[in-house]
Parts: C-alpha cells; sequence; structure tokens
C-alpha cells in the first residue's frame, strides 16, 4: 500500500533539494494529491535512489557507536522526553491501526462464514460461491508477506528523530533536530522570523501553536496572559516540537523594512588575513542581543578608543542570518575607509568592542523557485556569500550558479568555500574569472552565462563596483532577463 508523504519529508527521504522536487512538481512530472506525494511515485521517478546513503541510516548507526558520545546524541536525537512523547504518540497511532485492522478482520471473516450459510442452503448459487472466493483470495492476499516499503519505514523513523514544522499562512516547512529550540530551527532552515532576544524575556518570537504539541527546554520570564496560554500561544526560543508534527501561526518578515534599526556593542572574535589586502572579520554579540537581519544587508561598524578618532563604515555581512551572533565581514584595504585602515594598522585587536548598528539595504533574496544565479566582483562576494548561504537554508531553488570576478591582486581570496559548496552540493556550481577592468571582466562573465545557462527563468543577484554591476545589468536585459530577476547592489 502506498504511503504518502510531504514535498519537504520527500526530500528528505530521497536525498535531494526541496526545490529540485518542487520543480518537478511544475513541470507535471511529480503528481501531488492534495498536497502530499506517494512513495510509489517517488520510488519510480528516483528508481535508483541509494535510501541508506540518504543520512538517516548512517546518522542512526552513529548514534549506537559509543565513539560519538554525548556530542553526536545531542546534535542527532531530541531529549529523552521529547523523545519519549513522540515515540508514545507513534505507539498510539499503531494501536489505533491494529485495532481497527482487528474490526475490518473480523467483519470480513463475519461476512465469509454468512456467504458459506447461504451456500450451504443453496449449493447452486454462482453468485455466491463467486463472492466467497473473491473474499477468501482477497484475505490470502492480504495476510501474505510482501516486501517492506523502505521510504515508508524510514518516514516512521524521521518522525521520531526530527520534527517537521508548518507555518501557517506562509506554508513554510522546517525540520527540528537535536535539541534545538523552534527559533533556531526555523532560522537555521531560513525563515524570516520575528525575534529579539532569544531567551525568553521579549516575547517577540511568541507563536500560536494549531496543531501538535510542544514542549518546554528552558524557563522564561516572559508573562503569557491566561488568555494566550488557553489560545496555544507559546515561545519559540524555549520551547522545541515534542510531536512529529507541527503547525505553527505567525506572521514572517516580508520586506527589510520590518527589521527594526539595531545597535549592538560587540566584540571581535578574530581577525584573519586571507590575502595581502583581505581581512575577515568575525564579530560575536552578546547572547541576549543578537542582531537580526536578512541575508544580503549592510550594517555600519564603529570603533572608538581614547586616543583614537572615532571611525565607522558600512559595510555588507558575509554571513548567513541563521547564525545571528556570529557575524562575518570582508574587509579590503582602501585609504578612504577609516575603519578599514584602522583594522589593518593593528589598532583594533581581537577582544575589541565594535559597535553594530543596522541592520539597512533590500539586497535580499526574493519569494519564488526560480534557479539562482549570483555574480559578484572583488569583495562584493560578501553580499553574495550571504544569500547563497540563506538559498541553500531555504532549500527551495533548483540550482544555484555563482560567478566571481576578480580585478585584484588578492584574487578569489575565499575560493575554498566556493569548492566545499560544489563538492557538498550538487545543485551548486561556479566559475572564477580573473580580469583587471570590471567592466570587461563583466562583458566576459556575460558570455560566460550565455554559455552555461540555457533559460534565462532565472534570478540574478549582482554585488560589485558600478562598471560592474551597470556592465552585467545591461547585458541580462539586451539577452532578454526581466527587470524584476535582476536585484543590484552597487559597493
Amino acid at each position: 500500500m502506498s504511503h504518502q508523504v510531504s514535498i519537504w519529508r520527500a526530500a528528505q527521504l530521497l536525498g535531494v533539494a526541496r526545490g529540485v522536487l518542487q520543480q518537478q512538481v511544475r513541470d507535471g512530472t511529480l503528481v501531488l494529491n492534495d498536497g502530499w506525494v506517494s512513495t510509489d511515485v517517488l520510488l519510480r521517478l528516483y528508481p535508483d535512489a541509494k535510501l541508506e546513503e540518504s543520512g538517516l541510516l548512517e546518522r542512526v548507526s552513529q548514534i549506537r557507536d559509543e565513539a560519538f558520545g554525548k556530542r553526536v546524541r545531542e546534535r542527532m536525537l531530541p531529549s529523552q522526553e521529547v523523545l519519549a512523547q513522540r515515540l508514545f504518540a507513534q505507539s498510539q497511532e499503531l494501536a489505533d491501526v491494529r485495532k481497527h485492522l482487528q474490526r475490518y478482520h473480523e467483519l470480513v471473516v463475519a461476512l465469509q462464514q454468512g456467504i458459506r450459510q447461504q451456500l450451504n442452503q443453496h449449493p447452486g448459487a454462482a453468485s455466491w460461491l463467486a463472492l466467497e472466493q473473491q473474499i477468501t483470495h482477497g484475505l490470502a492476499k492480504v495476510l501474505a508477506t510482501e516486501s517492506v516499503d523502505l521510504l515508508e519505514v524510514m518516514d516512521d523513523m524521521l518522525k521520531v528523530m526530527t520534527a517537521e514544522v508548518t507555518v501557517r499562512p506562509s506554508g513554510h516547512q522546517f525540520a527540528v533536530e537535536g535539541r534545538a529550540n523552534l527559533l533556531q530551527a526555523g532560522l537555521h532552515a531560513g525563515l524570516k522570523l520575528n525575534y529579539g532576544c532569544g531567551n525568553g524575556s521579549c516575547g517577540m518570537c511568541k507563536v500560536r501553536v494549531i496543531a501538535g504539541e510542544v514542549a518546554k527546554i528552558q524557563h522564561f520570564d516572559y508573562p503569557l496572559s491566561e488568555a494566550e496560554k488557553n489560545q496555544g500561544y507559546t515561545l519559540m526560543c524555549c520551547h522545541t516540537a515534542a510531536s512529529s508534527e507541527l503547525t505553527l501561526e505567525l506572521l514572517e518578515t516580508s520586506d527589510p523594512l520590518d527589521i527594526p534599526e539595531q545597535l549592538i556593542a560587540s566584540q571581535v572574535r578574530a581577525i584573519t588575513r586571507l590575502a595581502p589586502n583581505t581581512l575577515l572579520l568575525h564579530l560575536q554579540t552578546p547572547r541576549s542581543h543578537r542582531l537580526r537581519f536578512l541575508a544580503g544587508q549592510s550594517v555600519q561598524l564603529g570603533w572608538t578608543q581614547v586616543g583614537h578618532e572615532d571611525v565607522s563604515t558600512s559595510y555588507p555581512v558575509a554571513s548567513c542570518p541563521c547564525d545571528e551572533r556570529n557575524l562575518l565581514f570582508f574587509i579590503t584595504r582602501n585609504e578612504a575607509d577609516s575603519f578599514a585602515q584602522r583594522l589593518f594598522a593593528g589598532d583594533i585587536k581581537q577582544g575589541a568592542t565594535v559597535t553594530v548598528l543596522g541592520p539597512s539595504g533590500e539586497f535580499v533574496l526574493s519569494e519564488g523557485h526560480r534557479p539562482l544565479v549570483f555574480a559578484a566582483c572583488d569583495a562584493g562576494f560578501g553580499p553574495v556569500k550571504s544569500l547563497i548561504e540563506h538559498a541553500m537554508s531555504l532549500d527551495a531553488a533548483p540550482s544555484l550558479t555563482l560567478f566571481w570576478l576578480a580585478t585584484r591582486s588578492d584574487g578569489h581570496f575565499y575560493s575554498n568555500q566556493c569548492r566545499a559548496w560544489s563538492e557538498a552540493l550538487d545543485q551548486f556550481e561556479y566559475e572564477l574569472i580573473t580580469h583587471p577592468d570590471a567592466a570587461l571582466g563583466a562583458w566576459q562573465m556575460a558570455q560566460a552565462m550565455r554559455a552555461d545557462l540555457f533559460d534565462i527563468d532565472c534570478d540574478f543577484y549582482l554585488a560589485g563596483p558600478t562598471e560592474f554591476v551597470m556592465t552585467l545589468h545591461d547585458e541580462l536585459r539586451a539577452s532578454g532577463v526581466a527587470e524584476a530577476q535582476i536585484s543590484s547592489l552597487v559597493l
């Protein structure tokens, strides 16, 4: 018997990107039934799917290995209390199924006995004889041993290990793994959630539970009213999913302007020299005051010290919003940039306090399921990196392609990251281009895009100096790409 699963769960079971399955739905090769897909259809589309390599069975075997210890168990499995609740819910479901099956079996046997009584009274009744044979053969077929649907087995196992959360009214879905709270899991999945302190004090992450159960995993001071409790409201930062399926009602950020300006005193965690004229600055915010921003946005970094002039410069964040405490920035040597001058001079050191003011900018991912193409020039790779990591968290795009132009002697200072993405993700590709002139390099990049991309129905994101962005933008428009499908950030 076919088993019905959601697109989100199907992607987990097969080990493919959700965007790939959604593209097949739009193409008509994958047919949904009221939003669900059967495992029979999945296996017909992916007959060579190596389910044992999808990661689930491997993770289970790792958990059994004592050498991985407590750290692995906490990352892969929920707490004992939550695990017990999910197992109990599945046991209840199994008990209900067994009860119904037993009653159906008893009903069919009673019908069979009644038919045989009719045959004893009317031995020549062909219709009664045919009906009795149909029931006998049907029972034999149902009770016969059949091969197990491995996808169904893995789906049941996933329901214990990870919870599937559906957000209303957007319909977005995300997984809750290990001992993560709902807020952490949603942010790691790329959702634009509303939150503040992250420790249960402000109440900004308050949501309503529509279906399923949650479990409290952290103390919180925010006072929920009795009316809110009765309506099912809870705090995402202090609760996790207790049931294998959970539905929450909440409003997600739809516009960069919805995020308020924040002023945070962060600490310099590390300064890494990537190339002679490029530094990677790692800032960390306090646990109680995290930066809420969207991938691709910028912030103002400021530094003050007695005996030095105050300096501040705006930089795009080069990290994903899913880790809102750890902020990364690519800083290039620039005589006109006072903050960069202090950083390269060694005045700003590890442990120093740097203020973060923001976020600002509208260079963010748009809603949709088209393939994504990113084009960066030099330090324009910073905001593009943030967008790519956010897109990977969303797992909604059928493919991700990066073109990166280097015009400076530092070259592609973070190419190892591109290589790592390519090796880890089948749907990610990249091309590194070198040219001393940004405009001519953009034209060369446009030719490479025409050679590699067979469909202009993509969303394009361009980041770099003015001459790079304008040249590439004009080339894309001349190729037939709609203006609405191009987003640009001039640095």
